[in-house]
């Protein structure tokens, strides 16, 4: 009878434990031994971002005008400070000295060949229905960087003033010496523009948007829809970049208060400073100067969506308009501040995991940068009521509000260049900038934190449903892919993940730090970029009218942040890195044989990345089945992305150390893979790309050598 009763229970308990719901174990999650802890950090913390609060922060970082150096800037900089010590982050204000111009007098008036003025200008920006453009505080049309000056000059129109545009006018016979250069923004970065037209001799450059670009050529303007409206100017800074980022003063040094004038650079003297003016202009002004221009009608390609036929500009009788153009520019040494708060890690408090976003806009920003911010501020709460909870992170996390990123990258450049040796150890840098103008998610990373990312991206739920990894995917071909990469789609990759050029604040970090970086956001159709209607009101109509996507890439930065600050075992991915990084080698081996260059031996670097690959395979055994010293496994695998570094960097940018990654000369945003050799493939330049391979197998034969010792 006992036997039959506990058989009784026995079978009644079975068939109770199969009715209840199942208990779903802990993903495996790379570089973690056991993730049960970690998840339910991870799921405390999810819950407290909040889209209500993540709007009010926007709110209030776009109550009005803050440019870098202003009273509203410092307004913002209080702001973050004290939401970075109310969420228990140990919490500072770092000031910097750097030279900024700001504006006193822009003007440009056009003429025809009779003397009839055709123009006046720059335009005031206005649009009827809009609260945010009349303040008085809002600044003039300018460009950060523009040289000083009055010119007069007839014009020629160079499309987008890419290097392959101002190559067709010198085809063409068309002599750009002492002409005023009108560029439409797009495909390059806008210092790029003003540095080519400079090397050509050109007195100054006009920079307009055309509405085939971000106009009513693809959808309705505001405020009616998304797109830029007639009379928006993209303001924003033509400084050299892709020569170095930062203060134009002091290259490779920190600007800070204390620094003495005799290690400044003199203005005139420094390597990332225009010496020609340019000025930005709406397509309400460009367009009676394109209608007027004569001459040869432009090559296919370079039509905009303006309706009338463009022309380059001259013929027998003149260009056709000759424009005026005055800019008063007033540079001076001025105080920026970022913004530093920081958890110190437990077990492993010299290893960094920092976070940024800066916080300095042309006006308002509300996409650009202040929904960045605003994510940042959310993702800082979530972790901030952790911290209440008693929960400390391993390693040490930084949370940093950058300053001046819009006038080249400065706040972080300085920070950077201020703190080398902590970088030595610091295990990741990420970024997001221009963080929601809409719902499609995307991201760009160096190689070893592709994956890293796409797995985060599996725990963020999605305001569309399902997590942001399943919204990414579903958008198919391309996902949207930030930062476009250069590299051929690698085995298994169901979401593309860009690479790192530059325009951000990873920029240093990665490509002068050689810290493993990423960069993500949230798109959609964003027409407004650096122009007055960036404010609150365009974002609240046109990208997150209930601040779910603020949310959203609130718990992707903070998720990001916990994970990496956690984990056992680095996770970085050193296979598809090398495999990558043989890929582009594989494709600079063909363009030397298509530019006919003889005499280039690509088999020493294919054998130093066939290496490296052994060695990150045997590396990647012991990060999934890790034993003995986890500090020094850790410390050999980051070393490798260090190892990528060359100490005398590229030729001619020298700031520019990483030896895979960097901007290109040529155009400023996108990432050139294996620089020193591609750009001396491009220029035909023989003797220059056998020096720079061999730079690179030195590079990749150390790295190889890190991920042997962590094996």
């Amino acid at each position: 009878m006992n036997v039959r009763r506990l058989l009784f229970f026995v079978i009644v308990l079975a068939l109770a434990s199969s009715l209840l719901p199942a208990q779903s174990a802990p993903p495996a999650i790379f570089g973690y031994a056991d993730f049960s802890r970690q998840a339910r950090i991870e799921k405390k913390f999810l819950s407290v971002p909040s889209a209500k609060l993540a709007g009010r922060h926007l709110k209030t970082l776009t109550a009005q005008p803050h440019m870098s150096a202003t009273l509203g800037d410092r307004k913002t900089a209080d702001y973050v400070a004290r939401q970075f010590r109310a969420a228990g982050l140990e919490t500072e204000i770092v000031p910097y000295r750097v030279l900024l111009n700001q504006p006193q007098e822009v003007r440009v008036e056009a003429f025809d060949l009779d003397g009839k003025l055709l123009m006046t200008g720059p335009t005031r920006e206005h649009v009827n229905g809009d609260s945010f453009q009349d303040d008085p505080r809002v600044s003039m049309a300018f460009n950060g960087s523009s040289g000083s000056g009055d010119v007069t000059a007839e014009v020629v129109y160079a499309n987008y003033g890419r290097l392959e545009d101002f190559d067709l006018l010198a085809a063409h016979n068309i002599d750009l010496h002492g002409k005023i250069v009108l560029c439409r923004y797009g495909a390059n970065f806008r210092g790029v523009k003003v540095y080519l037209a400079e090397q050509r001799g050109a007195a100054g450059v006009l920079l307009y948007s055309d509405p085939f670009d971000d106009g009513f050529a693809k959808g309705p303007v505001y405020p009616k829809g998304p797109w830029r409206p007639e009379t928006a100017v993209q303001l924003g800074s033509v400084q050299y970049l892709f020569k170095y980022p930062g203060d134009p003063e002091t290259p490779g040094v920190a600007s800070t208060l204390e620094l003495p004038d005799s290690v400044r650079v003199p203005n005139e003297k420094s390597g990332n400073q225009p010496r020609i003016i340019s000025i930005p202009i709406s397509y309400h002004d460009a367009s009676p100067i394109l209608q007027a221009l004569k001459g040869e009608l432009a090559p296919a390609g370079w039509q905009g969506a303006l309706p009338f036929r463009y022309h380059v500009g001259l013929s027998e009788t003149g260009a056709g308009v000759r424009v005026h153009l005055v800019s008063k520019q007033d540079y001076q040494r001025r105080i920026i501040w970022d913004v530093i708060g920081k958890i110190k890690g437990t077990l492993y408090p010299s290893e960094w995991v920092i976070e940024g976003n800066h916080r300095d806009a042309w006006i308002y920003g509300a996409v650009d940068p202040s929904s960045g911010t605003a994510a940042m501020l959310e993702a800082v709460h979530g972790i901030g009521a952790l911290i209440n909870q008693g929960w400390r992170p391993a390693r040490t996390i930084v949370f940093c509000s950058w300053d001046a990123e819009e006038e080249g990258l400065i706040g972080s450049t300085e920070w950077v260049e201020q703190h080398p040796a902590i970088l030595d150890h610091a295990v990741a840098y990420f970024n997001t900038d221009v963080a929601v103008s809409g719902p499609d998610f995307s991201a760009a990373a160096v190689p070893s934190l592709k994956q890293f990312i796409r797995e985060l991206t599996r725990s963020v739920p999605s305001p569309l449903g399902g997590t942001v990894y399943s919204q990414w995917k579903a958008r198919g071909p391309g996902n949207g892919e930030k930062r476009a990469s250069n590299a051929p789609p690698m085995p298994g990759e169901d979401v593309r993940v860009g690479d790192l050029g530059s325009g951000s604040d990873f920029t240093p970090f990665l490509q002068h730090a050689g810290v493993p970086s990423t960069d993500v956001g949230s798109g959609g159709p964003y027409g407004v970029y650096h122009s007055v209607f960036d404010n609150f009101a365009w974002y609240t109509r046109n990208a997150d009218p209930k601040f779910t996507y603020l949310q959203e890439m609130a718990r992707v930065l903070g998720l990001e942040a916990l994970r990496m600050a956690d984990t056992d075992v680095l996770p970085y991915d050193y296979v598809t890195y090398s495999r990558e990084v043989t890929s582009y080698i594989e494709a600079a081996q063909r363009k030397s044989i298509e530019a006919k260059l003889v005499g280039i031996d690509f088999g020493p670097a294919r054998a130093a990345a066939a290496r490296m690959t052994a060695a990150a395979e045997g590396a990647h055994r012991r990060q999934v089945s890790p034993s003995g010293d986890l500090a020094k496994l850790n410390l050999e695998l980051r070393q490798a992305e260090t190892a990528l570094l060359s100490e005398k960097g590229l030729p001619n940018r020298a700031w520019y150390r990483h030896t895979i990654f960097a901007p290109g000369e040529h155009t400023g945003y996108s990432a050139v893979v294996l620089p020193g050799v591609n750009e001396a493939l491009e220029a035909r330049d023989q003797v220059r790309a056998v020096q720079q391979l061999a730079v690179l197998t030195l590079a990749l034969q150390r790295a190889a050598v890190a991920l042997e010792t962590a094996q």
